[in-house]
């Protein structure tokens, strides 16, 4: 390596005089090449690649080839090959150039062959990657593209196994970079062209540090030099720093830089993101030519994790509440635009939140920036999740992948801490062979420190975080709590486990043991959309459910200085194939839906984060609903209406009358019983300020059932019924209203379920009523998750005249007696093996496991009789899930 032969701090005019030079030069050009590609599905032969012919598809990226297969219902999604090919044209002009090709993401293994040569080879899913191609091309005419790619299980590339779905593909923007022969270096391990630290931030004074390498790709020795320059987000120099360097042949010269006194920066923090840019210049010191120029963010902050006090920033307390993240989006998978990329770190800032998890894998670039812009601390780590292969190759990539993560993300100034093996310990291999798990254990350590040993030396002013599920002695013996700077806890107690106070007291018990600083990594409570309950409980997936998770979860979690900071699982519902949950394939843990809509939970940590006035009506996804007519007024039906605010009181109104002021508590949660009217109702609350007023609006429209279904006051049009319900679901399409079934009894004369009690699946793990099993042949799973088992008969006292009677069926006793749930985070999972075969007379006798099935009856009414459906069981006992009735005239 060259000596540097100069240093010099410079002075602002010729900051002006070089960027007057840059501007007006072409320094170097990127663009995107997602567009005008084909594709194909599986392996081609060198002859059938080379052909146009009907097996390639036209596509964009980015793209994935499981944005379908890994949402039906046949098991499993396609995890193999995928073939990429594009033609593209560089001019006579770009002889002189050094170009690259640069992926920002391709799961999970990628080649790139150009012209019939293979360029480079890439291992793993979710970092960039950059290869050198001026030697492989073509100039003045058309060269071949080839990008191979699998996302095929590989044991030496993490991730293994996973809560999350593999969604193969180039699902990042691909990016075409041409530079002078003398430039930054950046191809190995796709590395930040200048690496920026700032050791030491003072309020008075910083220090930077700027680290990187130069390149000569010319055939003589040149002069160089290389400029540093600072500029203030009002674009305007501030400080700058100069070395001069000579760079042999074909040679590339690494090269630091420091400025030990940075006068008077302006901070950054959460409350007020302010960055500074660096343009990194390279000029040939004879010429004054502009040869390549960067730039960089830098924001100046401090930090530090206590033990007992938390999170501090720039010296003061900082409470770190926000959310996980996954990268993909409903119905294009992981192939997301920057745009709902940006739009979700948004989200999490108009939420109230600080602090991003970027789990379990690096994500798209803008993630990170936009954290940077908007002021949101943010820790990354590499996808080592769940199961840990024992071989060198795993180990190696690991390694890489931990390399990979830090060249990459360097320069961001929210990023506080690097992560990485969540959750090692949830399912360890061996463990009926204590001697083979003993050895495998000391294999994990060995890596966990190989890993941080690895980061530590790369970064040494970030903190290091390892993830664990709620289970300390494990994770103590294998020295993962002890490792690592941080300990993460993914705890769920009062959703996979009983008792929403578990949390608190695994928090309480095991902080002070580890005397060193914790988080709480994951938390969460899962909730469809369009399930809501009057009971809520532990997994009915209720909307209602889910805010009564996180208000106990946020309330213990603020009050307690040593929980440094805490993530949501997750922000978004996202995409995990393995799931067969109320909606299938999808963890729907989020705080806002797969489509980015928000849940009342969203609402509630808004006014729990939020320092400006907020108020918000719940249940904003149900712009319909339905309920029975109250039994002392028929012209009404009273369900609960929640408000979220962080105002001292509310006046909520319906239809312009009030309902009258409620004050608030430390749940933030105001809630009305609201008498709905047939048709349109319009909410409005009102929560006053010294200032000013807040408002929030909601419309619904309601069908009133009467509970007299033969009366003349509301004549009988339909009703649809969930039986052994407790919620209630709102279908999505035809926004029709499931209700419970209630029993047939002399309070309720008019309709009812005889006999029966409701299917339970006698599984302490679980929910205490219905299934959580993937419903086949139906997208509104709900509607079959429940039943009533034993039924005798249904009774429906309905008007004379003429109906279509819908029976839904669905068997929910799995012919594979066994633990289906993906991720069960709970102590225990009992499990019943039960006959599965049950036929009985109604009009079919038979239908298959797991399995929507439905048919109608059209039947006429007359005499005053009603409805009357029985059940005989002649094998096992009679069971119906739901029920529709619709009269036709």
């Amino acid at each position: 390596m060259e000596k540097v032969r100069n240093i010099t701090i410079f002075s602002l005019l010729l900051f002006v005089v070089a960027t007057i030079m840059a501007n007006a030069q072409d320094i170097k050009t990127i663009y995107t090449i997602n567009s005008d590609w084909q594709f194909h599905k599986g392996e081609l032969s060198g002859n059938e690649i080379n052909k146009n012919t009907e097996l390639w598809d036209n596509v964009s990226i980015p793209h994935t080839w499981n944005a379908n297969d890994a949402f039906d219902d046949t098991p499993d999604y396609y995890r193999g090959v995928g073939i990429y090919k594009k033609k593209l044209f560089f001019s006579e002009n770009d002889r002189n150039k050094a170009i690259t090709i640069h992926f920002e993401g391709a799961n999970q293994e990628t080649e790139v062959i150009i012209n019939g040569n293979s360029v480079g080879k890439h291992k793993g899913g979710y970092t960039f990657f950059t290869f050198p191609i001026s030697q492989n091309l073509k100039f003045g005419q058309l060269n071949e593209v080839i990008v191979k790619v699998t996302n095929a299980f590989d044991e030496s590339i993490p991730t293994l196994t996973a809560d999350f779905t593999f969604f193969g593909g180039i699902y990042r923007d691909v990016y075409i970079e041409k530079t002078n022969l003398i430039h930054f270096t950046n191809t190995k391990y796709s590395a930040e062209k200048v690496m920026i630290s700032t050791p030491k931030v003072e309020a008075n004074n910083a220090s930077i540090t700027f680290k990187g390498s130069v390149t000569n790709e010319t055939a003589a020795i040149k002069k160089i030099e290389v400029i540093q320059t600072i500029r203030n987000a009002e674009k305007l120099v501030v400080q700058g720093i100069k070395m001069i360097c000579q760079i042999k042949a074909n040679q590339s010269l690494g090269f630091e830089q420091k400025i030990a006194n940075f006068k008077n920066p302006i901070l950054w923090s959460p409350d007020n993101p302010y960055l500074y840019e660096v343009v990194s210049t390279i000029v040939d010191s004879k010429t004054k030519e502009v040869l390549d120029e960067t730039v960089n963010p830098i924001g100046f902050r401090s930090f530090e994790f206590d033990a007992e006090k938390g999170f501090f920033i720039n010296g003061k307390h900082c409470k770190l509440i926000g959310t996980n993240r996954h990268q993909d989006f409903q119905g294009i998978g992981n192939a997301v635009p920057d745009a709902v990329q940006i739009e979700d770190v948004k989200l999490l800032k108009e939420m109230g939140g600080n602090f991003l998890r970027i789990a379990h894998y690096p994500q798209d670039p803008v993630i990170l920036e936009t954290c940077d812009r908007l002021g949101i601390i943010a820790t990354v780590e590499i996808p080592v999740v769940n199961y840990i292969s024992e071989s060198k190759q795993f180990a190696h990539t690991s390694i890489e992948m931990a390399k990979e993560m830090v060249f990459q993300n360097y320069n961001h100034p929210s990023l506080v801490a690097w992560a990485y093996m969540n959750e090692i310990l949830l399912r360890p291999q061996y463990n009926k062979e204590p001697e083979k798990q003993a050895t495998y254990f000391k294999s994990l350590t060995a890596l966990a420190k190989d890993i941080e040993k690895t980061i530590r030396e790369l970064d040494p002013h970030r903190y290091t975080l390892i993830p664990n599920h709620g289970n300390l002695k494990p994770y103590k013996e294998t020295e993962l709590t002890d490792i690592p700077l941080i300990v993460g806890w993914n705890l769920y107690a009062g959703w996979y486990s009983d008792g929403l106070k578990g949390f608190e007291g695994f928090m309480d018990v095991h902080h002070r043991p580890l005397h060193k600083p914790g988080i709480v990594s994951e938390y969460g409570a899962g909730a469809d959309p369009r399930i809501r309950s009057v009971t809520p409980e532990r997994f009915d997936f209720s909307l209602e459910y889910q805010v009564t998770y996180h208000t106990h979860y946020l309330k213990e979690i603020l009050k307690r200085p040593f929980i440094a900071g805490a993530n949501v699982w997750n922000l978004a519902d996202f995409a995990s194939e393995t799931r067969h949950d109320v909606t299938p394939f999808v963890n729907n843990k989020g705080l806002i839906t797969y489509d980015r809509k928000p849940k009342d939970s969203y609402f509630l940590y808004q006014a729990f984060l939020r320092t400006e006035p907020f108020i918000a009506i719940g249940s904003k996804l149900w712009d319909c609903g339905s309920g029975f007519s109250d039994i002392a007024d028929g012209t009404i039906a009273t369900q609960k209406i929640s408000v979220f605010t962080n105002q001292k009181s509310a006046i909520l109104y319906i239809n312009g009358k009030s309902l009258g002021e409620k004050v608030s508590d430390e749940n933030k949660t105001l809630i009305w019983d609201v008498p709905f009217v047939n048709g349109n109702n319009i909410l409005e609350v009102v929560a006053k300020t010294d200032t000013a007023e807040n408002k929030d609006f909601h419309r619904i429209k309601f069908t009133l059932i009467d509970r007299n279904l033969d009366t003349k006051s509301k004549p009988f049009e339909s009703l649809r019924l969930c039986l052994g319900s407790k919620r209630y679901f709102m279908d999505d399409l035809t926004k029709e209203i499931w209700l419970s079934a209630l029993e047939f009894t002399q309070n309720n004369p008019g309709w009812g379920v005889i006999g029966g009690k409701p299917f339970d699946m006698k599984n302490t793990s679980r929910q205490k009523y219905g299934t959580d099993q993937n419903i086949k042949n139906t997208d509104n799973d709900p509607i079959y998750q429940t039943a009533q088992v034993g039924i005798e008969a249904v009774k429906l006292n309905v008007p004379d005249g003429s109906y279509e009677l819908t029976l839904h069926f669905a068997e929910l006793i799995s012919e594979e007696a066994k633990e289906d749930l993906a991720y069960n985070l709970g102590l225990n999972s009992v499990n019943e093996v039960r006959d599965n075969s049950r036929v009985f007379d109604v009009l079919v006798n038979m239908y298959g496991t797991e399995k929507a099935v439905s048919f109608k009856i059209k039947e006429t009414v007359s005499n005053k009789k009603g409805f009357t459906i029985s059940f005989r069981a002649i094998k096992g006992e009679p069971i119906l899930n739901a029920i529709e009735v619709r009269k036709v005239f």
